[in-house]
């Protein structure tokens, strides 16, 4: 059998794959076109694939032996989920392992804007350090502020749990409430969307990309938060509508933003690399080596669980599960 990796992942999991299928990896250094990736899958049993590579109906319909397209991310808004359904190939992600990374960087995020990291850093390399003056890049403080989580799943839930070490508040927004034990443990408060984002210091983004959650922070949610608020997003770029952000961080209305991933990655929507009350990283949400090589892992067993008759641990169209 025939496993097509569309892109160079840590080698624990590909010598997982080596082991037991023909393995064949791009080692361009660069991403594969629609072309390119239309070509390899014709003969493919499985492909192996990014979480910022989209896979659709055409992909799928080369790929006539596909049984399994496994997503090194936990994400899987790339994918055309319904369409592999229909074609019964099955769809994996890799969720769980990036909880805690992820929950790290949003704080790194967090703490990096709040107390002008970046700005700091540039200060002081650029040789404009001159000494300690009571007005140098004043920022926020975050302990004792309010936190807004919006989406506590795993990953809003390990925001929450380090936020008890700053003595914030916490209200989190989701479609519904978590169990009472679940708030409890973690300090947080439900609250309507609204009432969050007037009422935050911080508001924290860890919604997946849904029809519904596509530009949930607009022109008029933006407009709800506090000008001392910052926003920070480590879920999915189009969560946020970024020229309206860009607008809003131009004109003051909001304190800052912190950015993890864009509406059109990698592209910068126009003005806001410019800003200086924003922080900008390269989707970083789960860059460590423990983490990638994880999902390294992880993928390996979807793939080979789904090539040997069986159920892949991490199946995301559950329709197709096999009683076995």
């Amino acid at each position: 059998m025939k496993v097509i990796v569309s892109y160079k992942i840590p080698e624990v999991g590909l010598k997982k794959l080596r082991e037991k299928f023909e393995l064949s990896l791009n080692e361009k250094g660069r991403f594969l076109s629609e072309e390119e990736m239309i070509s390899k899958v014709g003969d493919a049993d499985a492909l192996v694939c990014l979480g910022t590579e989209k896979i659709d109906k055409e992909i799928m319909d080369a790929g006539k032996r596909l049984k399994i397209i496994a997503n090194y991310a936990v994400g899987y808004n790339n994918i055309d989920v319904d369409y592999a359904t229909k074609k019964d190939i099955m769809v994996t992600n890799t969720p769980g392992v990036l909880t805690e990374t992820t929950a790290d960087l949003t704080w790194a995020l967090l703490m990096a804007i709040a107390r002008r990291i970046v700005e700091g850093d540039g200060l002081t390399r650029a040789g404009k350090f001159t000494g300690w003056k009571p007005d140098l890049l004043l920022g926020s403080d975050i302990h004792g502020k309010t936190l807004g989580i919006v989406g506590f799943g795993r990953i809003g839930q390990a925001v929450a749990k380090r936020a008890s070490g700053f003595d914030m508040k916490v209200l989190y927004h989701d479609v519904r409430p978590v169990a009472q034990e679940i708030e409890q443990a973690y300090k947080a408060t439900y609250v309507d969307l609204d009432t969050l984002l007037k009422q935050s210091d911080f508001v924290s983004l860890h919604v997946p990309l849904t029809d519904s959650t596509y530009h949930l922070m607009d022109e008029g949610k933006l407009a709800l938060m506090k000008p001392t608020a910052y926003l920070i997003n480590a879920a999915r770029g189009p969560v946020i509508d970024e020229q309206a952000l860009v607008k809003v961080l131009k004109e003051r209305k909001i304190a800052g933003a912190a950015l993890d991933v864009y509406e059109k990655e990698p592209e910068l929507s126009p003005g806001l690399s410019e800003l200086d009350n924003v922080v900008l990283v390269p989707h970083l949400g789960s860059a460590t080596q423990q983490t990638r090589g994880a999902m390294s892992q992880i993928v390996a067993e979807n793939v080979i669980a789904a090539l040997s008759g069986e159920n892949p641990p991490n199946l995301v169209n559950k329709e197709l599960l096999r009683k076995v």
